[in-house]
């Protein structure tokens, strides 16, 4: 294991980056594996194609520092330093998982890692995050916390509202469009007026497009503003220009639903971040970083499917802060 260290290094390094976005279209692909095995149960919403922006925001981040995801975001998670095999337990619906299976793929969380939970409500996250920020920035911690969403929350009341006031208070938040070109099956074009950085315009922060593929540049974008914003410079939003090459949820693997036709799923293929990244290695980085990230996939596969499930009898356990436990049955 000792030559392993080597491909291990900071995440904002080249070769870090061709390990973040490698190990998550891996995971990814395992990950679609087992939902056809039926070791997954209800399948997941594949980030595969967009590993660029997971991969450039998260290594702008300090470990402290704090991001809020989507229904879409085992990407984010495992590039904020989510433990892999944690993270497929949890999936997999294993005593083992990030949230002791309670969570699954849409709502896998880690506060000790500041990963303040995936959410499977379009747009709720972006308000968990100013409030986050908020508490930070009042507790005089310099914090900057990320809001990761897609192109179909830009028209949801909630965000723009976090919007509003991660602006007027000057929070230091990120907030991060992952614009795929769909919501579900609807496209951009007829969904959306105006623009997307439109939006964050209109509140007078920071508001960019930016190549979305690229792993490199979508972490200079996003230094850039998260600096920025700890130096007390307020909130800014980037819009990830990505590519979805999977589906928007395995169910599609089995109802065939046309959306896209071959000729544009096959363009849109042709930049993807892991080759774009891979490209800036050399060939022994390459083969060593890969043969790293197989044996830690293999052993969150192996880890997850030995994983026990969880004891229903302490089903009701957990849904308290305090400690308060449900009384079966029922209110009544």
């Amino acid at each position: 294991m000792a030559g392993l260290t080597a491909v291990r290094p900071a995440p904002d390094t080249d070769i870090g980056l061709y390990r973040t976005v490698r190990l998550i279209r891996r995971f990814e692909e395992r990950a679609v594996e087992l939902v056809r095995s039926g070791d997954i149960v209800g399948g997941i919403h594949p980030y595969t194609g967009q590993e660029a922006v997971a991969a450039g925001v998260c290594a702008a981040l300090r470990g402290d520092d704090m991001i809020t995801s989507t229904h879409r975001g085992h990407g984010h998670v495992l590039a904020k330093g989510a433990d892999p095999a944690r993270v497929l337990a949890e999936l997999t619906g294993r005593a083992t998982g990030l949230n002791r299976g309670r969570g699954g793929s849409m709502h896998a969380a880690d506060f000790g890692l500041g990963i303040l939970g995936a959410n499977a409500i379009v747009g709720a996250n972006g308000a968990i995050t100013a409030g986050a920020a908020w508490a930070a920035m009042q507790e005089g911690r310099d914090q900057v916390a990320v809001s990761f969403f897609g192109d179909g929350a830009v028209n949801q009341g909630v965000l723009l509202e976090a919007m509003n006031l991660a602006a007027l208070w000057r929070l230091p938040v990120l907030f991060v469009c992952e614009n795929n070109g769909y919501a579900t099956t609807l496209t951009v074009a007829d969904a959306v007026a105006g623009t997307i950085t439109g939006r964050g315009a209109a509140f007078g922060m920071p508001s960019v497009a930016v190549d979305g593929m690229d792993p490199r540049t979508v972490l200079g974008v996003a230094r850039e503003a998260v600096d920025r914003a700890r130096a007390g410079g307020g909130p800014s939003l980037v819009e990830c220009l990505t590519y979805r090459f999977d589906a928007h949820h395995t169910w599609e693997h089995k109802a065939r639903v046309r959306y896209r036709d071959d000729e544009e799923v096959h363009s849109g293929r042709q930049r993807d971040p892991v080759v774009i990244q891979g490209a800036r290695l050399t060939a022994a980085e390459r083969e060593l970083v890969d043969a790293e990230v197989e044996s830690t996939v293999d052993a969150a596969v192996a880890f997850a499917l030995e994983s026990p499930h969880p004891d229903p009898v302490g089903a009701l356990d957990h849904l308290y802060a305090t400690g308060m436990r449900a009384r079966p049955g029922g209110g009544g």
